[in-house]
């Protein structure tokens, strides 16, 4: 991949985090209305009034950027967020945060720290062009975390007895997808099986046969053809990616245009890949990718030395944000931590296990085992 100007990489891998910077004031009480997952609208959270402002939710105007085009220079009226900002870096743990210009004070959404001094961007960031909404209400949530700890048996009492659900928050993450169209030669050495028989005989002097397989390598060539469609690379770095993996996919079919209205009320996560390593890893996945699809055209039973050559084209991305419940803890000074996706529900996250519960389920199995063979006896 080239190299670019249009990103440079932060220095700290901290998450920078992103509040809600558009005001929606409620018309009836004047507080700001929050997007609710639930009534799918803007909703002020004291009165319950829905706020008449309406969000752009036709999916017409979701665009591919070029990314050939991208990785040279960005246009500027692709970066920013579209309102004055003020930024503030956590001293402590070093998360960007962007506020609306008027908000003094705060604490750090991350680490709940009171260090906050201005910051300045070396380039405005790229803007997201597309979002999928909350869906999942945070009263699901909760309820579905509690049926979560309550199935954990080898989770401590005292954790389960300790463990706050109503700690959680939805943020935005930020994530990047890219198109292409490719086109791929391959060459390999296909293996087919046939068999001989051979005859011995053991240490009492008896025939025996026994088949013996053996391979034939045949050199093959032959291409394939593949459009891969929202290859997804995530973002963030302030959130676990294997434990972000299990709760995949987001499913960007249901993208809508970016509105800052569906912000309201939630964390929204600074990239922190930035586009030119995303469009590297977006790369390696699809090269795994079509490594499997040629192997599959391979004829015979095996195959060994495979070589790939793809010609890439029609190269595209776009800068998304996916809603996630999350939920942080502090059991004995270790840290835990659940996610929820926000639009189809699917959950994941760790817990301590108590060394006790462990001891005595393997005690039981080990006496259950010892008992069963006594009565087969």
């Amino acid at each position: 991949m080239p190299t670019s100007p249009v990103d440079v990489k932060p220095s700290e891998s901290a998450p920078a985090t992103v509040t809600a910077v558009a005001k929606y004031a409620c018309a009836a009480c004047g507080a700001q209305a929050e997007w609710n997952p639930s009534e799918r609208a803007l909703v002020c959270p004291y009165c319950g009034t829905e706020s008449p402002a309406e969000l752009d939710a036709a999916t017409g105007g979701i665009h591919e950027i070029d990314l050939v085009q991208a990785l040279r220079e960005l246009p500027d009226e692709l970066r920013g967020w579209q309102v004055e900002t003020r930024s503030v870096q956590c001293r402590s743990c070093r998360a960007v945060s962007v506020f609306d210009p008027e908000r003094v004070g705060g604490r750090c959404e991350f680490c709940g720290s009171p260090e906050l001094v201005d910051y300045e961007e070396i380039k405005a960031p790229i803007r997201p062009q597309s979002l999928l909404p909350f869906r999942v209400a945070q009263s699901d949530v909760r309820e579905q975390i509690r049926s979560w700890y309550a199935k954990k048996w080898f989770a401590p009492s005292a954790f389960k007895k300790k463990a706050a659900v109503d700690t959680g928050h939805g943020a935005y993450l930020p994530y990047w997808t890219f198109d292409a169209q490719v086109f791929c030669n391959w060459s390999a050495e296909a293996g087919f099986y046939h068999y001989t028989t051979e005859s011995s005989r053991d240490s009492s002097g008896r025939s025996r046969t026994r088949k013996v397989r053996h391979i034939r390598w045949r050199s093959m060539r032959g291409s394939v053809e593949h459009f891969f469609d929202d290859e997804p690379v995530p973002g963030t770095q302030g959130v676990d990616r294997a434990l972000l993996a299990k709760i995949e996919p987001f499913p960007t079919q249901e993208l809508v245009p970016y509105d800052t209205g569906y912000l309201s009320g939630f964390i929204v996560e600074h990239y922190r890949v930035v586009l030119v390593d995303a469009a590297q890893q977006a790369r390696s996945s699809m090269e795994t990718q079509l490594q499997q699809l040629c192997a599959r055209e391979i004829p015979g039973e095996t195959y060994r030395n495979l070589r790939i050559d793809p010609d890439f084209s029609e190269q595209s991305f776009k800068h998304v944000l996916v809603p996630v419940w999350m939920l942080t803890y502090v059991y004995r000074r270790k840290p835990y931590r659940l996610l929820v996706n926000g639009y189809t529900g699917k959950m994941a996250g760790r817990y301590p296990k108590s060394a006790w519960k462990i001891f005595f389920a393997v005690s039981f199995a080990a006496a259950a085992l010892s008992l069963a063979a006594l009565l087969v006896r």
